[in-house]
């Protein structure tokens, strides 16, 4: 059996994959996506981007629409989408104000450092990625919750009314989908120990009815937050896992809370952007590879060009292996922040960069390990009628998370207690040492690379944006950003274009398959890079809204995924 589980988790891996303008004259030279003049929802479905943006035309605004479009992709994006999930949230209000929500799983209490060790101390195969020990306490429905009761105008009520009748009444299997569907379905059946609803040879045009979930939803829209963390659906939660040897309590879920965090913001250039901050790596990340970066002309460079590449690449290697020495929990762990982010840190951080040659990773400290994380996340932007924009990035960590599904409830848990450094302090294979930093601890978060991010140029909303895809979010989300600021592309072309990722081990760069010329990497492998075309077929799906010249918004919905913009 295990064995079984082994192939089918590796398999699920392998396939998870400043002219800006409207005028017709431009348009017959840009590619641009959904243009609408008030407000706008990207997300991977259109179902939930279409429920999002209804509770926006009756008057709801981007925290109202967060709930509807969070719970409507736990309908119909369950590879990602969740109620037994967590996430991270963006804000910037139409006054300026900003803020971020960590809504991030947490350890249970029963959870321990060596919890996923055997007598020898050596790492049990799959214990922290498949099954009951796998799950983190869930945090989204407090993150939809917080959001919402602080910020929100409408009654959950009616936000969530239109995501039961979605539940109820079902919805359209994509080819995308049905694919991911049908690649799991043995090892859904292997893990849960019977068919599931997801089970059964899914077909793109099937539609899927998930009733239980309906039911689940119905109580938490009449008993609010508590319904998930305290009533009937915990006590269901708790005895599910605990009859498979879970050690998720009921006080687990009752000390769960979201907690609001200050933002990482900085500047590059001209442009001011919002990111979130730790336990999420993103925005520290994805500031110090700006930072790195904007000495250089990168306009001057061309996009996508070898010294482009270069650039990004050594930024991102020396960022990332910061990264995995230094970022955890900061409610457990002391975060050198203002020295990561500092001028002359990054400028000495730079020092041997040369565009002769590439910098080996093993000549590259601070870092630990090399990171894993999965590449199944979902990410939406949203914009409303009265100026508020939001940004969240929320997961079940690996498709499908631990696989288990609970039936009574209608939805998966996440297996993010992988995230955590199942064993701290011992060599990996590249014969360097696990991070302390992300070492398992109840109620303790675990490090992520979700990188919800918002842009600002000349104090006005510029963009939202983010994506999924596991180590690569960070640098999907720097290389948009980059291509509409440095590279004056719309933002549907700016997610569109092709991308690639570096992040220190292994040392190679990420290409997307067949999207760069073999002349190039033929340049890129005489300056010592290594390239690796075969590891990931996609490279982030990001999901992004732009704020044109002429105040009307601009979306981009990755081609790469079934995601679309829906507004008005």
């Amino acid at each position: 059996m295990r064995k079984l589980l082994i192939i089918f988790f590796f398999i699920s891996i392998a396939f998870s994959c400043n002219k800006r303008n409207t005028s017709t004259q431009e348009s017959q030279t840009h590619e641009y996506g959904l243009i609408t003049e008030k407000a706008m929802v990207v997300s991977a479905r259109k179902e939930a981007s279409k429920i999002g943006s209804y509770i926006l035309e009756k008057g709801g605004n981007v925290f109202d629409a967060m709930m509807a479009t969070e719970m409507a992709l736990a309908v119909c994006y369950p590879s990602a989408g969740n109620l037994g999930g967590g996430g991270f949230m963006v804000y910037r209000m139409s006054n300026g104000d900003v803020g971020a929500l960590d809504y991030r799983e947490k350890a249970p209490l029963a959870a321990s450092k060596n919890m996923y060790l055997d007598s020898l101390e050596n790492v049990i195969p799959l214990k922290s990625i498949l099954g009951e020990l796998a799950v983190g306490v869930p945090g989204t429905v407090a993150g939809v919750f917080e959001a919402q009761q602080k910020f929100g105008k409408l009654s959950v009520s009616e936000i969530l009314e239109p995501v039961i009748e979605l539940a109820n009444k079902g919805y359209k299997v994509t080819e995308k989908q049905a694919e991911r569907f049908n690649l799991h379905d043995s090892i859904f059946r292997a893990v849960n120990g019977k068919e599931i609803l997801y089970s059964k040879n899914k077909k793109a045009g099937d539609t899927i009815k998930n009733i239980q979930l309906a039911k689940t939803l119905q109580r938490i829209a009449l008993n609010g937050k508590d319904e998930f963390y305290k009533g009937e659906t915990a006590k269901i939660l708790v005895e599910y896992l605990s009859e498979r040897g879970g050690i998720i309590t009921l006080e687990d879920l009752a000390n769960y809370e979201a907690i609001w965090r200050e933002p990482i913001t900085f500047k590059y250039k001209d442009i001011n952007i919002i990111s979130m901050s730790p336990p999420s790596s993103g925005g520290i990340c994805l500031a110090q590879i700006m930072k790195m970066i904007e000495p250089y002309e990168l306009k001057e460079f061309g996009h996508n060009s070898l010294k482009t590449i270069q650039l990004l690449s050594e930024a991102e290697r020396r960022a990332y292996a910061d990264r995995n020495y230094f970022l955890g929990d900061p409610d457990f762990v002391q975060i050198p922040t203002d020295t990561l982010l500092s001028d002359t840190y990054l400028y000495n951080r730079m020092r041997d960069f040369s565009f002769e040659k590439a910098t080996p990773s093993s000549e590259v400290f601070h870092g630990n390990i090399e990171f894993v994380e999965s590449d199944e996340t979902t990410h939406y932007s949203i914009v409303d009628q009265f100026g508020n924009a939001i940004s969240v990035t929320t997961t079940l960590n690996n498709t499908f998370g631990s696989q288990l599904f609970c039936s009574e409830l209608g939805f998966f848990l996440n297996n993010e207690m992988d995230d955590f450094s199942s064993k701290a302090g011992a060599p990996n294979m590249y014969g360097l040492t696990g991070a302390e930093a992300n070492s398992i601890e109840p109620e303790k978060r675990m490090l992520s690379s979700m990188t919800p991010t918002i842009v600002e140029k000349n104090g006005k909303l510029l963009m939202t944006l983010g994506t999924p895809g596991g180590s690569t979010i960070i640098t999907s989300v720097l290389q948009t950003i980059l291509n509409v600021e440095e590279f004056e592309m719309t933002m549907q072309e700016a997610v569109s274009a092709p991308r690639f990722h570096h992040q220190w081990l292994p040392d190679y760069i990420r290409m997307e398959p067949n999207k760069f010329s073999k002349a190039l990497i033929r340049q890129l492998e005489a300056k010592g890079y290594t390239i690796n075309e075969e590891r990931s077929p996609v490279i982030g799906i990001v999901d992004g809204i732009l704020v044109t010249d002429d105040g009307k918004l601009e979306g981009g919905a990755d081609w790469r995924g079934d995601d679309t913009a829906i507004g008005f």
